[in-house]
């Protein structure tokens, strides 16, 4: 499509981002906070390995997640993905976008032409 950019330039992108990790189970992954405490060493440590949240409950309401850095990292990095996604589509929808072409203009004006390497 002409003004479109050729998507084969672009790389793939770790889609693993974007997946949930295992599905809550009830029974391992709420916690009072009394068992919390009692058993904070275990707990911090299986994070990893169950690779979900633990929810931490006082009065029997939810009143903490725990999550592993790298659960944490995960939903930072999809949250940001999504973010810009929907940046770019705001900007498309008011118009604000230029052609590939335009921008290799307005790069090569503002910082010259890149001479081509040789093969």
């Amino acid at each position: 499509m002409p003004g479109l950019p050729d998507r084969s330039k672009f790389r793939a992108m770790d889609r693993s981002i974007l997946r949930p990790s295992s599905a809550l189970q009830v029974a391992e992954d709420i916690v009072p906070i009394g068992e919390f405490k009692t058993h904070l060493s275990e707990q911090i440590r299986g994070l990893r390995d169950r690779r979900r949240p633990l929810i931490v409950t006082q009065n029997g309401k939810a009143a903490a997640v725990v999550l592993s850095p790298e659960e944490f990292d995960r939903l930072t990095t999809q949250a940001r993905f999504v973010a810009a996604v929907q940046d770019g589509l705001a900007d498309h929808e008011a118009g604000r976008v230029i052609s590939h072409e335009e921008l290799g203009r307005r790069l090569d004006a503002r910082f010259g032409v890149i001479p081509k390497q040789k093969k």
